[in-house]
């Protein structure tokens, strides 16, 4: 019971790396309020989890929709110890397709624009919105998602790997400034991880993604979970400003 009474917030907590993190909170003891935007996926996943987990439906690039979400959970709960910015979107296109010197494709701008928001202005605002709460109670632990791409980058992910190395660079910067509140502020890098997303993949884009991984596998989203129960813990209490690799050993682009 690592986590006995403390209350944690999740963003993209309905699937995936989220939900999994919100299951391993509970199992831990703590009460966790998760937010998506999938009001269905998010309902179902919050009677899964059972009483301890409240699910709201919240669109994180919607700064006053992130206010509302954080007071909500203050007024039901009286006090907010953890946030894991963990919500994000995939828009994959090359920077430019180019034939015979002839322009093809592009990344679209519209792409560009919606993994920043979703993945880097996301992050800004519920880590602007909980963050005066935290200063007040003299503590609190913010957890953001990277990515191991955002360290190494990769084909085709302009946008994506931006928003990723961001991340590091905003983890950093918070570490820096609210340390001296009392507050801890991480990020986790994840490899090739089992979500819903790339178990949809072909066998044969598995298989490759497995060869890739030196210890031969993928990673779970409790894999991932896990790492973020441990820099959530008083276990990490002296670690800040640090990016975890849950990757396998992979090196992106080798």
């Amino acid at each position: 019971m690592r986590l006995k009474d403390q209350v944690a917030l999740i963003t993209g907590g309905a699937a995936g790396i989220g939900k999994a993190t919100a299951k391993r909170f509970v199992e831990e003891g703590a009460k966790v309020a998760f937010c998506d935007i999938n009001r269905e996926i998010g309902e179902v996943t919050a009677e899964e989890l059972g009483p301890e987990a409240a699910f709201y439906e919240v669109d994180v690039t919607d700064r006053p929709a992130t206010q509302r979400w954080v007071d909500e959970v203050l007024e039901r709960y009286g006090r907010v110890d953890i946030l894991i910015n963990n919500a994000g979107v995939l828009r994959d296109a090359a920077l430019v397709k180019v034939k015979d010197g002839e322009l093809l494709k592009q990344l679209p701008e519209i792409d560009f624009d919606l993994v920043i928001a979703v993945n880097l202005k996301g992050v800004f605002n519920c880590t602007q919105a909980v963050a005066p709460t935290m200063i007040r109670q003299r503590s609190g632990v913010i957890l953001n998602a990277s990515s191991v791409v955002g360290l190494d980058g990769n084909f085709g992910q302009t946008n994506y790997v931006a928003t990723k190395a961001g991340v590091v660079g905003m983890t950093k910067v918070w570490a820096r400034e609210l340390g001296r509140h009392g507050i801890r502020v991480n990020a986790i890098a994840p490899g090739l991880i089992a979500t819903e997303m790339i178990m949809s993949m072909p066998e044969k884009i598995l298989d490759g993604m497995k060869r890739r991984t030196p210890v031969q596998r993928l990673g779970q989203p409790r894999d991932v979970a896990n790492a973020y129960l441990f820099l959530a813990s008083d276990e990490a209490s002296f670690i800040s400003g640090a990016v975890l690799r849950v990757d396998g050993g992979i090196v992106i682009g080798t």
